[in-house]
């Protein structure tokens, strides 16, 4: 067979062929058709079910993707990831179909969109060619799909509460535009193919990171090191670290390493490979590092350094035994609930598996503590941090931005490009920017911005005023990363601009200020960027932070990252967060304003968590827990029992449970607020009702003795997460680590199951040895109410030890 073939009919043979044998299917299209799926929907499932990996990225440019399509598409297998390419009215025209196995590979790039006519019978012409005839070529585009697309920040997983949301922009569009794009169908499938300006790709970056210097365990190292050791000693497998940007996650991680034989260390970014690769070499120079990414492939070396691109693959992935690493490190921990990182942990089994973030919020809407089984080892954050003299103090400017943000077009979680475009390209909007700047400036600044449009304008404003300054973004070709860096570190530039580049394992100790000239609406992303301008360097007392302050959505929110004590406001300066010693907070008497003034003009408290409700589970493809909406959402959690009572009360306002769930919270409404509600001065309470639960659907509000109660209740509050034992003593204050059914029982019938009882009104009862629910339970409302039980004792669960962690960590 030609290594290089030109295909100018029936491409869906080529492709069923090509899906037969693959274990790794990448497609890129620009829009989807129903038909085109059902072309190939059989082959893909088949490849689905057999494990192969299978990713597909369309886009919404000028609504041509059906909505049925995206249907057809999430419908085929659990596993199969989707994502669409939010364009934003920029063209968006890739063709590609990318197919892996352990012995071939092949690349299909041409005119072919996934529709019937473009694969069967419509003049196309596409070029199919075997990995041979040109790796580069092939790696280049597999890196490119992974990497700057796929899971960019301008795609959203397709789900079912995605595509409610496209089906009404795309009903809306097609109405508007009827003349443009008329009704498709089977027979009527027409590619839109509009003009476009053509942008270079950007060359790959490499940056030298900046030497670390001495060696030995430094500012929270040594602390971080103690608890990871005590977490080994206790037997744990897992971990987390949550340690600021600049206090040097990755050399803790290489001192961790030593006390394994081969170390498995996994990031999303070249740079943050190779710099961990450096520090290893540093730490420990006796043993052999290796790359093992998409150019480079060195599985033998006792340190592996690997990109999740490439590892999550399956052909790569099995290359390593399960049993290969004793350590297994993820760095930027934060996004490991992505489907390729859990594909990576699901298939190896280490001795122990360290997890390192600056950030430990959740993304793509996992709760990343759960793969660590909740044990956080350590925490620091930038604010503890800047107290303990480790980061460098921050003077954070609020500046008054005039824009008025409430005429925007909100997409759920961001602003629409145009729509932000069409007030920040103006020459006054870089006017004011220029000025608050200048006033409060000091040598070196990274400015960050909404789009590379807008990036590219204020640089070259800010340019024609004198200063000279870069725009750097992953469509610049005219200077890349490291040179740029290299720059503004000596000086000879004034600001860079940019969109997205910093935000994680980018460090330039020598920046002095930051500009934010973009709404907030991440704080994760807020936070991480907040950390580029904090490292210590000889040349800075502080970091200047400059922020444009308009009205936009969460402006008062991204406060609280500055707020070293949230829970104790002064109730005369709500909108004036308390910073750490030797920082400074300053916001422009009309910032301070226009917050209060959204304060009081915000949206009915009940409404802003009715959005921020829907927000998550648009994100999520269905209906979040109770202990998720606490974990992923906009608003605290207290804040739903605090204004419905119950999170499933909520959920009754809401309109979200069926007929026949409404009529079990009208039954059962005492008994969820009760659960809800009643006090804890310890976890107990609840995890008797744990151990209730555990006996399944249909036995769990069965009445149950203190002995029958006793190991259930030992084994939660001994094994998983250390910090729990604090909460199991007797009645003189004494551990009970080691489990006596006598000393435990006895515990049981004193504090929960009396106390309870005692204070439930009614609900339970605790006579005779035995703890009873005193209400029938229908049959058929067993399942509903078992769920919703089961939901607000795992959240109260939660909530009582994470805040239980704060006090004492404090």
């Amino acid at each position: 067979m030609n290594k290089v073939r030109l295909i100018t009919d029936r491409l869906v043979d080529h492709l069923v062929t090509e899906i037969d044998w693959a274990n790794s299917i990448y497609i890129l299209i620009s829009f989807v058709m129903k038909s085109g799926v059902e072309a190939i929907h059989d082959a893909l499932k088949k490849a689905a079910e057999r494990g192969a990996d299978i990713k597909i990225c369309t886009g919404d440019y000028l609504f041509v993707t059906q909505p049925e399509a995206l249907q057809l598409l999430v419908s085929i297998h659990d596993q199969m990831e989707v994502r669409l390419w939010q364009s934003n009215g920029t063209s968006f025209h890739p063709k590609a179909y990318i197919f892996q196995n352990d012995e071939n590979s092949i690349l299909i790039v041409g005119s072919s969109n996934l529709s019937r006519s473009a694969l069967t019978s419509g003049t196309e012409w596409n070029l199919a060619m075997e990995k041979e005839a040109g790796p580069e070529a092939y790696d280049q585009a597999v890196k490119t799909f992974l990497e700057d697309i796929f899971y960019h920040e301008q795609t959203l997983t397709v789900n079912h509460e995605t595509i409610k949301i496209y089906s009404e922009q795309y009903e809306h569009y097609h109405q508007k535009h009827e003349n443009l794009v008329h009704n498709w169908t089977e027979l009527e499938e027409i590619e839109l193919m509009l003009p476009t300006e053509h942008v270079p790709e950007s060359e790959t970056v490499r940056e030298t990171p900046t030497a670390y210097g001495d060696i030995e365990p430094r500012f929270a190292q040594p602390e971080a090191l103690e608890q990871l050791e005590i977490t080994l000693e206790e037997g744990y497998h897992s971990a987390l670290v949550v340690m600021a940007t600049g206090l040097g996650k990755t050399y803790l991680a290489g001192f961790f390493a030593r006390n394994f034989e081969r170390t498995l260390f996994i990031a999303h970014r070249e740079e943050i490979l190779n710099q961990a690769q450096k520090s290893f070499k540093h730490i420990m120079p006796e043993r052999s590092t290796g790359i093992y990414n998409g150019k480079v492939k060195d599985a033998e070396a006792q340190s592996i350094f690997a990109s999740i691109s490439t590892l999550s693959m399956k052909q790569h992935l099995e290359v390593f035994g399960p049993d290969t690493f004793d350590l297994i490190i993820i760095d930027e921990f934060h996004h490991a609930a992505a489907a390729s990182y859990q594909r990576v942990l699901d298939y190896f089994k280490p001795k122990f598996l360290l997890g390192i973030t600056a950030t430990p919020d959740r993304n793509d809407n996992k709760d990343v503590y759960a793969i660590c089984e909740g044990n956080v080892a350590y925490r620091i954050d930038f604010l503890e941090a800047i107290q303990r003299q480790w980061l460098a103090p921050f003077k954070y400017v609020g500046v008054y931005d005039e824009t008025d943000y409430s005429q925007l077009t909100w997409l759920g979680t961001r602003y629409a490009e145009e729509d932000l475009l069409k007030v920040q390209i103006r020459e006054e909007m870089a006017e004011n920017t220029l000025q608050a700047w200048k006033e409060y400036k000091q040598t070196r600044t990274l400015v960050f911005c909404s789009s590379i449009r807008q990036a590219v304008f204020l640089s070259d404003y800010f340019n024609q005023n004198g200063f000279r300054t870069v725009s750097l973004h992953s469509k610049q070709v005219d200077i890349n990363r490291s040179q740029a860096i290299a720059m503004l570190d000596r000086g000879e530039l004034d600001a860079i601009f940019t969109v997205d580049l910093f935000n994680e394992g980018v460090d330039i100790p020598s920046v002095d200020t930051l500009l934010f000239v973009r709404p907030t609406e991440s704080l994760t992303v807020f936070t991480q960027q907040v950390g580029r301008g904090l490292r210590l360097h000889p040349d800075k007392e502080n970091c200047v932070i400059i922020d444009l302050i308009g009205n936009y959505r969460n402006a008062d929110v991204k406060l609280s990252v500055f707020d070293t004590n949230p829970e104790t406001k002064k109730k005369k300066s709500a909108v004036q967060p308390t910073v750490p010693q030797h920082c400074s907070f300053d916001l422009d008497i009309r910032v301070i304003n226009l917050l209060e003034e959204m304060a009081r003009k915000r949206q009915p408290r009940k409404q802003k968590l009715y959005d921020d409700y829907f927000a998550l589970k648009q994100e999520m493809g269905r209906k979040p827990s109770y202990l998720e909406l606490h974990l992923k959402g906009w608003s605290d959690s207290t804040l739903y029992k605090q204004e419905f009572k119950s999170y499933v009360g909520f959920l009754f306002w809401a309109d979200e449970l069926s007929e026949r769930e409404k009529e079990a919270f009208r039954r059962y409404e005492s008994w969820i607020l009760e659960v809800e509600k009643t006090a804890m001065s310890k976890s107990y309470k609840m995890v008797v009702l744990k151990v209730m639960l555990d006996r399944g659907v249909s036995q769990w509000y069965q009445p149950i003795t203190p002995e029958e109660t006793a190991l259930g209740f030992h084994q939660f509050l001994t094994e998983k997460e250390y910090r729990k034992r604090i909460d199991l003593s007797d009645k003189a204050g004494k551990q009970l680590w080691d489990y006596n059914e006598d000393k435990v029982s006895k515990l049981i019938v004193r504090m929960p199951m009396t106390k309870w009882s005692g204070s439930s009104k009614g609900l339970l009862s605790f006579e005779n040895d035995v703890f009873s629910l005193n209400f029938a339970i229908a049959e058929d409302d067993q399942d509903i109410l078992y769920h919703w039980t089961k939901e607000i004792c795992e959240y109260r669960l939660h909530h009582y030890f994470e805040r239980r962690e704060k006090r004492e960590s404090k």
